[in-house]
């Protein structure tokens, strides 16, 4: 598979970049997670709405302000401080948008991301997904076509956060036997709707 010079770069301690990038790639090996990993990044801007309560505030607002120096169109639901709220206030929202089409892709923060995505995941169609490294990123997108990004705040340092959701965002759905899989969990949704 051959993809051209990407436009953002990944660090990945402990890790070999092999290839040249003209025209054959790149492949990331080593690290204490990773075997042997392609990453394509790149694409267009993308509209999204970003969502934190008080434990993801903070970065919530360095990635919104990462977002908007890429070019990508954002919608800020809040928090707008780091006073305590409830993290379901601002998952539901934003989950209930992005199943709607009204936007591409979402991201929401809280202090480990693991509430906003119990919250989010309640929305048929939601398909958020807790991720905490960027191979996870790349297949939440990739298998599950996942639309919203969980990220926890009080785990995760701003240059990785940051990577996970470059990653996120320009990996794209393969479809294939993974189509298959997730329409079976919008069947899924779709019996616990009749019940």
């Amino acid at each position: 598979m051959s993809i051209g010079l990407p436009d953002y770069s990944i660090f990945i301690p402990n890790a070999e970049l092999k290839g040249s990038g003209a025209g054959e790639g790149f492949a990331l090996t080593g690290g204490p997670f990773w075997s042997t990993m392609l990453i394509m990044l790149g694409g267009g801007p993308v509209r999204i709405v970003i969502g934190a309560d008080h434990g993801g505030y903070e970065l919530k607002q360095q990635i919104v302000e990462f977002l908007i120096a890429q070019g990508h169109q954002v919608q800020d639901l809040g928090t707008r401080g780091p006073e305590s709220v409830d993290y379901p206030d601002f998952a539901a929202p934003l989950a209930r948008a992005v199943a709607a089409g009204e936007f591409e892709r979402g991201i929401l923060v809280c202090g480990t991301g693991i509430g906003m995505s119990i919250a989010a995941n309640k929305v048929p169609g939601a398909r958020a997904a807790l991720c905490t490294d960027c191979y996870m990123a790349h297949l939440a997108r990739e298998h599950n076509d996942a639309r919203i990004l969980c990220l926890g705040g009080r785990v995760l340092g701003p240059g990785i956060a940051l990577d996970i959701v470059q990653v996120f965002l320009s990996s794209e759905f393969t479809g294939g036997r993974h189509a298959r899989r997730v329409d079976k969990i919008g069947k899924l949704e779709e019996l616990k709707g009749k019940e």
